[in-house]
């Protein structure tokens, strides 16, 4: 929701954003004043002539911020190596309206990599959403299964989503829990 700490922006260029949290896609145009709510992971929670929507950190210089740079992954790396780095992307995604990344709200309930013959990397990622109706639940799918695949050497992310076991408030980090006042 829009507040106070809000930071105002003019848009440099049209950009598409998704609807908050009916998961829509539509176009906002250059020019257009949007207030950023929230700024993580790389992408921005804005809000416009009374509606919340996420944008993509692909857009970011669109709000005239820095667009993040994908992950490197070091010569060499072992599996344990990509599989932190693996875990790293997966902090970077947010749910637009809840600001705690989807591995500490418990959302991923398996990660395996695996490789292919040519010694390329195939992640698979089985993760839940925090409601069954979520409008955010095809959006956040996406987001995990493209920013795994921004990691060198990844030829392929399959990304299933599950509704069982259902997702509850135990399985939340207490990071997460001390950030949303659980705890």
């Amino acid at each position: 929701m829009f507040s106070q700490d809000s930071e105002p922006a003019v848009l440099k260029r049209d950009i598409k954003a998704i609807v908050v949290p009916a998961g829509m896609e539509i176009d906002l145009q250059k020019g257009a004043l949007v207030y950023i709510t929230q700024a993580m992971g790389g992408s921005f929670t804005i809000y416009h002539e009374g509606n919340l929507f996420r944008i993509s950190g692909l857009d970011a210089d669109a709000l005239g911020k820095e667009v993040i740079e994908p992950p490197v992954l070091p010569e060499n790396a072992s599996d344990e190596q990509f599989n932190e780095i693996v875990w790293d992307q997966m902090r970077t995604v947010f749910d637009p309206e809840i600001p705690v990344n989807i591995v500490d709200l418990g959302l991923i309930y398996d990660c395996k990599i695996t490789h292919n013959e040519k010694n390329e990397r195939l992640v698979t990622v089985i993760m839940t959403l925090t409601a069954p109706g979520c409008g955010m639940g095809e959006i956040l799918v996406e987001d995990v299964r493209d920013k795994v695949s921004l990691i060198p050497t990844v030829t392929a992310t399959d990304v299933e989503l599950v509704f069982d076991p259902p997702w509850n408030r135990e399985m939340m980090s207490e990071t997460a829990q001390l950030e949303l006042g659980m705890m």
